[in-house]
């Protein structure tokens, strides 16, 4: 099938070619207005200006659609979420209203055990179903990429259901999907004395089956003081490398303990929260082909300070930003409120913010071949907004759904 879609006032992120965005280039957004795009198969086919569309598209198809004034840009890449999970956990977010610490609410069942508890007594169709009306949801959000972990299993059936889950939700859904194997998030109960004990469990009862049924893309541990320490994180990523997992990694999120350097060192994909970082890891991290992904809804959540960005950015170091949709920390897949964010709060320009959310998102989940910007070649993975006085209005009315419709691959959602 062939569309047209014609009269687009902006089309916005139009590339010839891939690069993954550092510094000044992270606040270049290429625009055309005024602007056609031409779609066949799902994919993008060829685009311009309305003044070159007798020259590029001689024979016009049968479907066209008038985008009547419309801002037209790729979908959002999400490349951090935690979002299959069985139960939502608002009752711990009323105990942080009144004052409750995160080791209060640990030591009373809390946290990441109180999400592990109750996915391990979750079916395997429980969690599909649930995790899929999320995935609806944030598509209908414009997010059309997305990368989920385990990590709430902490044994090895309750990580190997939720990996299954991630299976059936890339083999059922439009959206694009990754799959990260998080095993070391936190230690269990039943291994909290006998720490290696669970890094062997991991290493010897759970990336074999991951490997042999290709249940995971990447592998992710979570580096912080009273979880995983960077020797343990190298142990762990080392034996999922060997599976051909590549590592994408939780660092820097409450303390610095080593943990950006341990990630370069094992050429990670990603690492992503960053909350804290000290002159050493920023300049790590600009020398590096590794991508920092920014997490702010759930500093915002947690009431924490928010990753330095612009000292990040000025600093020549990739970013990128995700949602960590999680039950606990950042319930909220909404990648738009993500990009309103991280420019009322982390002071990045509408440009970076949009380039961080799409191309360089691309490339932290490496899709960048295939999303992440208008380009010949790519799907056809769009968001069609309302009618909008220009694009800094995205962020700037943070409150409002200003999406209008969403194109997954040629199709409307």
């Amino acid at each position: 099938m062939t569309t047209l879609i014609t009269n687009i006032r902006q089309l916005i992120n139009t590339r010839e070619q891939n690069q993954l965005l550092r510094g000044k280039a992270l606040a270049d957004l290429p625009v055309i207005d005024d602007a056609f795009i031409l779609i066949e198969d799902g994919i993008i086919a060829e685009y311009g200006a309305m003044y070159e569309l007798e020259l590029k598209v001689p024979q016009l198809p049968k479907v066209i659609i008038d985008a009547d004034g419309q801002l037209v840009l790729p979908t959002w890449c999400d490349s951090h979420t935690h979002l299959v999970f069985a139960k939502t956990r608002e009752e711990e977010f009323i105990d942080k209203i009144k004052g409750m610490s995160y080791a209060e609410i640990a030591a009373k069942g809390g946290g990441i055990l109180n999400s592990a508890a109750k996915l391990n007594a979750a079916s395997e169709a429980e969690l599909f179903n649930s995790a899929w009306q999320r995935l609806e949801e944030i598509s209908k959000l414009g997010t059309g990429a997305v990368e989920i972990k385990s990590g709430y299993g902490l044994s090895v059936e309750g990580e190997l259901k939720m990996l299954r889950v991630i299976k059936k939700l890339k083999e059922k859904s439009s959206l694009s999907i990754k799959s990260t194997f998080l095993g070391a998030h936190t230690y269990p109960v039943a291994y909290k004395e006998d720490h290696q004990g669970y890094i062997n469990s991991i290493i010897n009862e759970m990336l074999p089956v991951i490997a042999k049924e290709k249940l995971a893309d990447y592998i992710d541990v979570f580096c912080e003081t009273g979880f995983f320490s960077p020797p343990e994180m190298e142990t762990i990523c080392q034996a999922g490398m060997s599976y051909g997992l590549k590592p994408k990694l939780h660092v820097n999120q409450l303390n610095s303990i080593g943990g950006i350097e341990s990630a370069i060192k094992l050429n990670a994909v990603s690492v992503d929260h960053l909350e804290t970082m000290t002159d050493g890891d920023v300049k790590l991290l600009s020398s590096s082909n590794t991508i920092g992904t920014l997490l702010p809804t759930a500093a915002f959540f947690l009431r924490m300070n928010y990753q330095p960005a612009r000292t990040l950015i000025d600093n020549n170091c990739a970013i990128a930003l995700a949602t960590d949709y999680n039950p606990g920390s950042s319930p909220s897949g909404n990648m738009n409120f993500v990009i309103a964010l991280s420019c009322i709060q982390m002071k990045m320009l509408p440009e970076e913010a949009i380039n961080a959310a799409t191309i360089n998102g691309a490339y932290a989940m490496e899709l960048e071949k295939e999303l992440g910007s208008i380009t010949i070649g790519k799907k056809a993975n769009l968001i069609f907004t309302k009618p909008i006085p220009s694009l800094a209005y995205l962020p700037y009315s943070f409150g409002n759904n200003l999406i209008d419709k969403v194109m997954i691959s040629g199709e409307f959602i």
